[in-house]
């Protein structure tokens, strides 16, 4: 094992390259520098090309034979620019509207799916997460049919995601491809990222990169931050709703010197309003407070071809939560009310050096670090439950090419060490996890056919042992705007069973862990194979574009800890034994039919089963079938002023419940849910590039779940059960905000 460790990180040293051209890819119709990815570049008369990354940035083979390098995209001019070294170049595209000239119309979507990449991913720009009112992470996938997402319980608030029908902990969620949503975090960590941080998403089905480590199983979704060079110098943006939720951010940007930009994020939001629209006695929202603040660094040198990111963050967040007339002064861990208080103090530290040899431009060095510290208090009726999490990530990257860019190498060496401190169902759970590994990808890429990825981690583990991680891309094009893909990979993660399932501290089931001989409380480690293929085909309809998406993925687990809640009393947590498995099947249709004018379409299958104590049954609160339709809509830009109207609808099939039969018969429930159809809507008002206001409703139909909460009246019995939500408790919820922004 430690033979493999050496000879991947050394042998990209033993890789010889010829001569390289690089350079930037921007859009010039912006008032900032916004780099275009996926634009293509290719040398006129040959088959040699490439793409930009998601920085716009690219590289390919350069010889003096090439004179011609064509670079199109699509809702831009074409150019063609005369080479004849290979000096590094920075180019600006026009957009089709800016020409004097009759062309063809066209515009970048705000959600972009790559005909080149060998992996599925979508990027999600800052354009689509306006859509919404997209206050933080959790909230940026209600416009996305890729991403399920819910309400955890009826109590917490808190929204859960999933992907080809897992939950979040079998999704790699990075901040800047840095490993962040994970460990004490996995519960509610997506709400601790406001969304005007975000610049955009990269969502990409199934087993991801071996790169950022091999805890991915469904996917992997990377939130990329905004730059202090790119974004506003001065941006706020404010918020509120009727379910008495108040917003404020601000971004402040200042150029330090030549190279250095920093930029200071201020995140506040207050709910102290109390909501039982369906006299339950509980509050339909929790009450809320966050602060949430990040001072951002960058410094860039071209010349010695350095970009390096310093972040510094501190997070406080502090929920309340259960009976309306709960008092914690008084209340607390007593049966006088039931009442839940979760108060969250989080700290981060992370940096990234990127390098790329001015003299060999196809040979760069990336290194990654994060610390961060989460310390979490919690209790939820009569349950306690605490957590302290100190986490240490880092990362070596290096980058090269073998002959010419369509041979791409990445391989390097990281560490992690976790250091977790629970107290939990009356108990004390600690443990330590320290992993060393190394990786190597090698990536193929001709774009007029074959695109593959190749990728090979090895890791030693202190929990987990040492084991080896492949994983696999291929994209193959049959015919014009095509893209066949396949994949396959491994993923093996230790489950944290309490963090995890906070949620279901808001019931009153007795917790059981039913193995003991694991190293991770006493369970065995999670390890499953993802596989899947997808097919994209775009075409004209009607003299309009248009593309449809066919994608089916199956998640097989070798081993997973199964979370039993088929007693109505108990939660059991067990190893599997038997088959459990996620398949999963999506189409998706998206069509242009005018000017400004955009309709998206999915309907989604799954079938997931897992077998439990009782039998091989189908995972609780999962519908079968999903249907989703968006349409997005702009009026023309005069005077620097349109509007923006978006309409989303989500169809969701009945679920089954977790079986409620050892109840008393007045709080039994029945097999299935109804199916659930909610109705969002946002319009903006867009007045100059300086300013713009939003009104928007959720669930405008103003559908509700009857009776969320089971044994509301008796909450201290042993019935009560917040995890019984299939759709909207509080019902019609409208906000409205604004946002102001200075170059």
């Amino acid at each position: 094992m430690k033979k493999l460790l050496i000879l991947l990180g050394f042998l990209p040293l033993v890789m010889t390259a010829q001569e390289t051209l690089t350079g930037t890819i921007y859009d010039a119709g912006h008032e900032t520098e916004q780099p275009l990815f996926g634009a293509n570049l290719i040398w006129l008369d040959t088959s040699v090309g490439t793409s930009t990354d998601i920085d716009g940035q690219f590289s390919l083979p350069y010889n003096t034979q090439y004179k011609k390098l064509v670079i199109s995209y699509v809702g831009y001019k074409t150019d063609t620019l005369t080479i004849t070294t290979a000096t590094p170049i920075k180019h600006a595209l026009k957009p089709t509207n800016d020409l004097d000239e009759v062309v063809v119309e066209a515009r970048k979507q705000a959600t972009a799916k790559s005909y080149l990449k060998a992996q599925n991913t979508l990027l999600v720009s800052s354009d689509e997460l306006l859509k919404a009112a997209c206050c933080n992470l959790s909230e940026s996938f209600e416009t996305n049919p890729s991403i399920d997402v819910n309400f955890s319980d009826a109590v917490t608030g808190t929204k859960q995601i999933k992907m080809l029908g897992l939950a979040s902990p079998y999704i790699l969620i990075a901040t800047e491809n840095i490993p962040s949503i994970r460990g004490a975090s996995q519960a509610y960590g997506l709400s601790f990222i406001p969304g005007t941080w975000v610049e955009s998403i990269q969502i990409t089905k199934g087993a991801g990169s071996v790169v950022n480590g091999f805890e991915s199983i469904a996917g992997q979704i990377n939130a990329e931050l905004v730059k202090p060079t790119t974004d506003n110098k001065l941006f706020v943006n404010a918020y509120a709703s009727v379910n008495g939720r108040l917003e404020l951010n601000t971004h402040f940007n200042t150029k330090v010197s030549d190279k250095w930009d920093t930029g200071l994020y201020i995140h506040g939001n207050l709910r102290d309003q109390k909501f039982d629209k369906n006299n339950d006695s509980f509050l339909d929202v929790p009450l809320k407070q966050q602060v949430n603040v990040m001072n951002r660094w960058q410094f860039t040198n071209p010349e010695k071809g350095i970009v390096s990111f310093l972040n510094l963050r501190y997070l406080t967040d502090n929920n309340q939560s259960g009976q309306v007339n709960f008092n914690p002064e008084t209340d607390k861990l007593t049966i006088n009310a039931w009442g839940s208080e979760i108060d969250t103090e989080r700290i981060e530290v992370s940096a990234k050096l990127g390098y790329v040899n001015p003299e060999i431009p196809w040979q760069s060095l990336g290194v990654q670090f994060a610390f961060s510290n989460h310390s979490q208090d919690s209790y939820f009726g009569l349950n306690q439950y605490n957590i302290d999490h100190t986490s240490i990530y880092s990362n070596v990257i290096y980058n090269s090419i073998i002959d010419d860019s369509r041979h791409k190498i990445k391989t390097g060496v990281n560490f992690t060490y976790d250091a977790y401190d629970e107290f939990a169902i009356a108990q004390k759970f600690g443990r330590t996890e320290r992993s060393f590994g190394g990786f190597f990808e090698y990536s193929f890429d001709n774009l007029e056919a074959l695109t593959l990825t190749a990728g090979l981690r090895a890791d030693i583990h202190n929990l987990l042992g040492e084991f080896i991680t492949p994983r696999l891309h291929v994209r193959y094009s049959p015919w014009g705007k095509s893209a066949l893909r396949a994949s396959i990979g491994r993923g093996k993660r230790s489950a944290n069973i309490f963090a995890e399932n906070q949620n279901l501290f808001a019931s009153s089931r007795d917790f059981s862990i039913l193995n003991t001989n694991g190293n991770i409380y006493g369970l065995d480690p999670e390890i499953a194979w993802n596989y899947g293929v997808s097919y994209l085909q775009g075409f004209n309809l009607f003299g309009r574009g248009a593309d449809i998406t066919l994608d089916f993925y199956r998640t097989d687990f070798q081993n997973q800890v199964v979370v039993d809640l088929e007693n109505a009393q108990e939660v059991n947590f067990y190893n599997l034994e038997g088959d459990s498995y996620a398949n999963s099947f999506q189409a998706e249709f998206n069509y242009n039919p005018f000017n400004n004018f955009d309709i998206r379409t999915a309907y989604k299958y799954y079938d997931i089963k897992t077998q439990y104590k009782s039998g091989k049954l189908i995972k609780p609160l999962t519908p079968k079938h999903r249907l989703f339709a968006n349409v997005a809509y702009e009026t023309e830009v005069k005077n620097n002023s349109n509007w923006k109207f978006d309409v989303t609808y989500n169809w969701l099939s009945e679920q089954r419940f977790a079986s409620t039969l050892n109840n008393p018969i007045q709080y039994r429930l029945s097999d299935y849910s109804q199916s659930v159809g909610t109705l969002n809507a946002q319009v903006t008002k867009v007045f100059s590039p300086k300013f713009e206001v939003y009104l928007g409703g959720e669930n405008v139909t103003d559908v509700k779940q009857n009776n969320p909460i089971v044994s509301a009246d008796n909450p201290f019995g042993s019935s009560f059960d917040t995890n019984f939500v299939y759709g909207p408790i509080f019902g019609s919820m409208y906000y409205a905000g604004l946002r102001y922004k200075l170059n």
